[in-house]
């Protein structure tokens, strides 16, 4: 075919369907899985930390290092093989070794990762395994003993997995030494890479089941306050029918509510979101093992729906609990900010009245005035005129009293005029 240039990310994204193919184990075997979750640190970035980490641990058995923007690595550590992958919220660690102890889900096989190396994580410990890996004989009975003697019975899933090919059971409980047991028993004719699949895939049923449970411990951090700002957006949402209420008051009460439900909402929604994601991971991992019943012992699905599925509904009903408080206290405050807009319209009503009165009043006022002034005005004008007059009408006889007395309605008409001109010229 002709050259034609690829997309930058084509074998990147081809390579991605092919990253982290499962280990091979061979039977019997030994396996530990270690998950650890790092912690936010301002000063280095956490991949960087655990790449640190890793390299720590692979240069004290002297194995080569991964690419510097490996997500998947496997090495040889002493007698063990160590695989090791890197995800967005945590990184895991598993080992195996064949063969089997003297004791089943002995401590000392968690010896491969060193006190002082655990010591140094970055991060905290999400969940830890211990893998009794062994052949299954047509001898049932002989291993629902094993698992009766290794598991809480009450608390014990046990199921048969792959068409048959395995049989896999665990209590999901931490052991006196920290860790969660599992054990899987293999048909003989069973492969070493599908062996690693099935161990895989309980890996990430616990890994996946452990993280999802910190939505819970999310929730039960917010339930109190989720309940004191529900009681008080109820007793605003009373106060708001009760009339003589002061609305701005309120308003500004629910608008402190609604914000800090909003930041609730920013700090839980990532972890919601992600609580879901992994919650659909572990049923789809349950459902691609095809479980049958074992020995009349509960399934992994029963197990889950039992004892996982309730804890992950309480944390739908919270995140919906939550939206719908935001969602409640937002009508609310719409429906204040409408009263208080209707409110603050009529006072403005009122105040345009009274403007509206105190404009007529001193409008009559002003017309008051400018009636008196034509009065003052007059009276001056009629004495000045009285001396432009009275030299002409004493040789006429008539008096000064007369003479005021015919000037008075002359000046008042004209100084009526006068005004009058003025105001239609200015108004």
């Amino acid at each position: 075919m002709p050259p034609i240039a690829d997309h930058p990310q084509r074998y990147a994204l081809v390579n991605e369907l092919h990253a982290r193919p499962a280990a091979r184990i061979p039977v019997p075997s030994i396996a530990t899985f270690l998950a650890i979750k790092p912690e936010q640190n301002a000063a280095q970035r956490p991949r960087d930390r655990d790449r640190a980490h890793l390299l720590a641990l692979l240069d004290r058995h002297g194995a080569g290092h991964p690419p510097p923007d490996a997500t998947y690595h496997t090495a040889e550590v002493g007698r063990h093989r160590l695989k090791w992958e890197s995800h967005t919220e945590f990184v895991t660690y598993m080992t195996f070794e064949q063969g089997t102890g003297a004791r089943a889900f002995d401590p000392a096989a968690f010896d491969v990762f060193p006190d002082e190396w655990l010591s140094e994580a970055p991060g905290r410990r999400l969940t830890s395994i211990l893998f009794q890996i062994e052949p299954l004989t047509d001898d049932g009975q002989a291993v629902a003993d094993k698992l009766a003697e290794w598991f809480v019975p009450e608390a014990l899933a046990a199921v048969q997995v792959l068409d048959g090919a395995a049989v896999i059971a665990s209590d999901f409980r931490i052991d006196r030494a920290g860790h969660i047991r599992m054990a899987v028993f293999v048909r003989p004719e069973t492969g070493g890479r599908r062996v690693g699949r099935i161990v895989q895939r309980l890996c990430e049923i616990e890994t996946y089941k452990t993280i999802s449970m910190l939505g819970l411990t999310r929730v039960r951090e917010m339930a109190p306050k989720m309940g004191v700002l529900d009681e008080k957006l109820s007793a605003l949402t009373r106060v708001m029918k009760e009339p003589g209420s002061r609305s701005e008051e309120t308003l500004e009460e629910l608008l402190r509510i609604s914000s800090e439900l909003e930041n609730m909402m920013v700090e839980s929604s990532f972890r919601f979101g992600a609580t879901g994601a992994y919650e659909a991971l572990v049923h789809q991992r349950i459902e691609v093992l095809r479980e049958e019943r074992f020995h009349n012992r509960q399934t992994l699905r029963e197990f889950m729906t039992r004892r996982y599925d309730p804890a992950m509904r309480t944390v739908k009903s919270t995140e919906a609990r939550l939206t719908k408080m935001a969602e409640r206290a937002m009508r609310a405050g719409q429906l204040l900010g409408t009263r208080v807009d209707v409110e603050r319209s009529a006072q403005n009503q009122k105040l345009l009245e009274s403007m509206d009165r105190r404009a007529d009043l001193q409008l009559r006022l002003q017309n008051t005035v400018e009636g008196l002034s034509v009065v003052a005005i007059s009276y001056y004008a009629v004495n000045l005129a009285s001396y432009l007059v009275m030299p002409l009408a004493e040789p006429m006889g008539m008096s000064r009293t007369l003479a005021m007395a015919l000037l008075a309605p002359v000046v008042v008409l004209g100084v009526w005029a006068m005004v009058r001109r003025i105001r239609q010229r200015h108004f």
